[in-house]
């Protein structure tokens, strides 16, 4: 009976030993080839819960340049990488190409070992361009299109899709190793390359990887590095050359005429495009100097779209705590600073106060949108006007310059005083307010509701995760979203909020990562407030309340059913006239936002999933 316990013992053992089998896959990332080394085979049939915590390795590049970007892309929290990675802060711009560590948890699904990412689409791409750009090749386009079956493999890939990402990786099956880490290979590496980089034989990659010493391993592939304990690289490795070939005597050629007359061509020409390349560097360096002169605290870049505004306006000194006098305009022939030209993307109006005047008919309670913001007109354009402190302006036009998103509402110029208010000029959608809409709502059906849920949440997600420091929107309401004649909607970033405090303008330190998380949720909790806004069309009831209402979503008692109180809890404008199981989910969704535990409280990652599938 012994023996008999043995043999099938030894027989599992043997399964298991065949189990994380490894083949090299020499197809590019993005070729349709699906061979049998595509994924790393775990067979597990007989032992069902093979799984491991090991590693990827994921080159910094020009998309996700920082830890706080790259943990971002890898859900993970970035003290985790920096850590591991030797790495001082999460908001370091790393070198081009630097390897970088990354935990992940391996399991065996489907006769292959998997970890599984959900990644949401920031800009429009395709298959192969997530595959072998956002994820280097960590899983191949063909893997990438099976798992995403209701994605069309010919089509872009829209922003805010959410794609199923099974990256490859693979769990040691003996002893001999701790780690199998997963290796993305680029032009020039090679096996004895890597082995050096991680000081180990180059017999044990061979041998887990199945390859012979004669293989040759191309960019856009991966490896297993097999490692007895967690990963450090050497970094200066250098790049080796082929050997240089032995010389062999050969008989003198006579030179072609023919070659001798298009060399002279070509050194005519290398010598008159280093005399072209020259000069320009001589301009560029006079004309960087002229502009390094300038001495202006803030800078505007006047439009020239029309006449009225083609100049700078010079603020004149007035008596703290009243308003701007009237300024004079300047030469237009003003310098521009050289950072501000490196920073901000786009030009500016320089308005004068007379202009302010003008545009809120001397700030006639008529145009007051709420305590400092009017609205106004420009030459027949509705603008915003926001009265703003002299300090902030220099911070606000900072932040416009990094953001650059379709459903913000965009800055279209300024009135500044060093000695009083001053003024923030934005882009007025034709629609005004969500507010405004809400109030007389009888235009905004289901779907323009479910559309402005989704736009604002991309924004927020964009804010949260799309810029460094990330920017939390504190005071988020439906005051401060507006709706464009195409029933979009924008968010107009204006306020001054704690996430600069916390951040810094330049630097981020790892340690205020939970203080983030605590604003990112206190927006998701205003951005539940709105989402129940947008259901019941309440928009002048305390925030508080309105939250208490939905209690019959989380299996309050009340009277009636849960679609029957969902029904009277909903906007009468919209007569029942949207899907109702939609209408749940999104009041689910809602409630989850406004939870008073902030733990219990959605990601933008997790509410975007939700809304995608609305629009």
């Amino acid at each position: 009976m012994t023996y008999i316990l043995l043999g099938v013992l030894f027989f599992l053992c043997s399964i298991y030993s065949s189990n994380g089998q490894a083949f090299y896959d020499p197809t590019s990332c993005s070729e349709d080839v699906d061979s049998t080394a595509t994924r790393y085979s775990c067979t597990n049939t007989t032992l069902p819960n093979v799984s491991c915590q090991t590693f990827l390795v994921y080159r910094a590049n020009s998309q996700f340049p920082t830890i706080s970007v790259i943990s971002t892309l890898f859900d993970l929290f970035p003290h985790t990488l920096l850590e591991l990675n030797q790495i001082n802060s999460p908001s370091e711009t790393l070198l081009a190409d630097r390897e970088v560590f990354v935990p992940v948890s391996c399991s065996c699904s489907d006769d292959f070992f998997l970890t599984r990412f959900n990644y949401t689409v920031s800009e429009n791409t395709t298959f192969s361009g997530t595959a072998c750009g956002v994820y280097e090749g960590l899983v191949k386009k063909i893997t990438l299109v099976e798992e995403n079956r209701h994605q069309n493999q010919n089509e872009v890939i829209k922003v805010g899709s959410v794609l199923n990402v099974p990256l490859k990786c693979s769990c040691p099956n003996n002893s001999d190793y701790k780690y199998l880490v997963t290796y993305p290979l680029v032009s020039g590496d090679s096996v004895m390359k890597v082995s050096r980089k991680f000081n180990i034989s180059e017999d044990d990659i061979l041998k887990v990887n199945s390859l012979r010493s004669d293989t040759t391993v191309y960019p856009e592939t991966t490896i297993l590095v097999p490692l007895q304990s967690e990963p450090v690289i050497n970094f200066d490795i250098p790049n080796f050359p082929p050997p240089t070939p032995g010389f062999l005597l050969t008989n003198p050629v006579k030179e072609n005429v023919k070659s001798t007359k298009l060399r002279k061509v070509y050194i005519v020409v290398s010598i008159i495009g280093a005399g072209l390349v020259l000069a320009i560097l001589i301009v560029s360096g006079l004309y960087l100097n002229a502009l390094n002169r300038c001495k202006r605290d803030i800078f505007v870049i006047p439009m020239t779209r029309r006449s009225s505004f083609n100049s700078f306006s010079t603020p004149r000194a007035s008596s703290p705590g009243s308003r701007p006098s009237p300024a004079t305009r300047s030469s237009p022939s003003s310098c521009l600073s050289p950072d501000l030209l490196a920073s901000i993307k786009y030009s500016l109006y320089n308005f004068t106060i007379d202009d302010i005047r003008s545009a809120t008919r001397d700030f006639s309670e008529d145009c007051k949108v709420s305590e400092n913001t009017y609205r106004g007109s420009v030459d027949d354009v509705q603008v915003l006007i926001r009265e703003i402190e002299f300090s902030e302006i220099r911070h606000l036009i900072d932040l416009h310059s990094k953001i650059n998103h379709v459903n913000i509402v965009k800055l279209i110029g300024v009135c500044y005083n060093e000695s009083s208010w001053s003024y923030l000029v934005l882009e007025h959608p034709a629609n005004g307010s969500l507010r405004d809409c809400l109030t007389n709502s009888s235009s905004l059906n289901w779907h323009r509701r479910t559309q402005i849920a989704f736009d604002i949440a991309m924004v927020l997600h964009y804010l949260h995760y799309c810029i460094v420091p990330p920017y939390m929107q504190t005071g988020l309401n439906s005051g401060n979203i507006f709706v464009t004649s195409k029933w979009r909607a924008k968010m107009a970033v204006l306020s001054r909020n704690m996430s600069n405090v916390v951040a810094g303008s330049s630097t981020f330190e790892y340690e205020n990562f939970d203080a983030l998380k605590k604003l990112e949720k206190e927006d998701i909790l205003e951005f539940g407030t709105v989402l129940l806004e947008i259901l019941s069309g309440e928009v002048k009831i305390e925030s508080t309340l309105l939250r208490e209402s939905i209690g019959f979503l989380g299996g309050e008692g009340s009277e009636g059913g849960c679609f029957e109180n969902l029904k009277s809890f909903m906007d009468p404008c919209l007569k029942e006239d949207y899907p109702l199981a939609e209408a749940l989910c999104l009041g689910v969704l809602a409630k989850a936002c406004v939870e008073n535990d902030p733990l219990h409280r959605p990601s933008m990652d997790d509410i975007l999933k939700v809304l995608a599938r609305m629009v």
